[in-house]
């Protein structure tokens, strides 16, 4: 069920998916900035609030697109500005292929249709062709502070649960932002700033079949410790 106003705070997280396929109808500006005035709500260290968040649609994020596509078609390097860290190993990759796995089976790309994963891959240069995309970026001067990320990371996962329970959809990204000359440019994004994500915005597409796509969390006994419990 994607999402609305009455819904309650667990029904938002335990209900909300990454889409991937959205509607071709414009999301209101009002009601994007109602979304993030929830989002920056999130807990930031110190209160240093270093996000800005460059929300495109039209002609500028159709730019986009074509420059992110046209360039990795003809093999300009990545040139994404948060660093991105060593390629996944072990439980890490098994996860991320896992769930390529479910996206792959969803929409029916076999293994071999290598049309098929190419169109996939490009669909995220894209912006999964979403009317809107929501690039994250933080100020220049708090680079290499782990709290910035952190922070940033924070207001993210704040903005597309807000953005779910108004009956949007969102999926993170980086491969909207990997050609970042060409983001810089049409979003006009300035100098002073850190490139740190993209977000994909819009109204799902019930019918696309990776929107029904739901990824496995491990479980709480995996993941935590609990320490001086009875």
């Amino acid at each position: 069920m994607i999402g609305n106003p009455d819904m309650t705070y667990e029904e938002v997280v335990m209900g909300r998916r990454s889409i991937r396929g959205y509607l071709d109808k414009p999301v209101p500006r009002a009601l994007i900035e109602d979304v993030l005035t929830m989002a920056m709500r999130s807990p930031t260290s110190m209160n240093t609030q270093p996000w800005h968040f460059h929300i495109i649609t039209g002609q500028p994020l159709d730019a986009i697109r074509r420059g992110n596509t046209e360039n990795i078609l003809a093999g300009v390097p990545d040139s994404r500005e948060f660093r991105r860290g060593e390629p996944f190993t072990g439980v890490h990759r098994e996860r991320q292929v896992g769930v390529a796995k479910q996206l792959f089976g969803a929409m029916g790309i076999e293994r071999d249709d290598k049309e098929g994963r190419q169109d996939w891959v490009l669909r995220g240069f894209r912006q999964f062709d979403a009317p809107v995309c929501v690039i994250v970026a933080y100020d220049k001067e708090l680079s290499g502070s782990d709290d910035t990320p952190f922070d940033c990371g924070a207001v993210t996962t704040a903005l597309v649960n807000a953005a779910w329970s108004r009956g949007l959809g969102c999926v993170i990204n980086s491969q909207g932002i990997m050609q970042s000359p060409v983001v810089r440019e049409h979003a006009g994004i300035p100098d002073d700033q850190v490139i740190m994500k993209a977000v994909a915005l819009g109204w799902p597409d019930e019918s696309f079949p990776a929107n029904a796509v739901v990824s496995t969390r491990k479980p709480v006994a995996e993941a935590a410790r609990f320490v001086g419990f009875d």
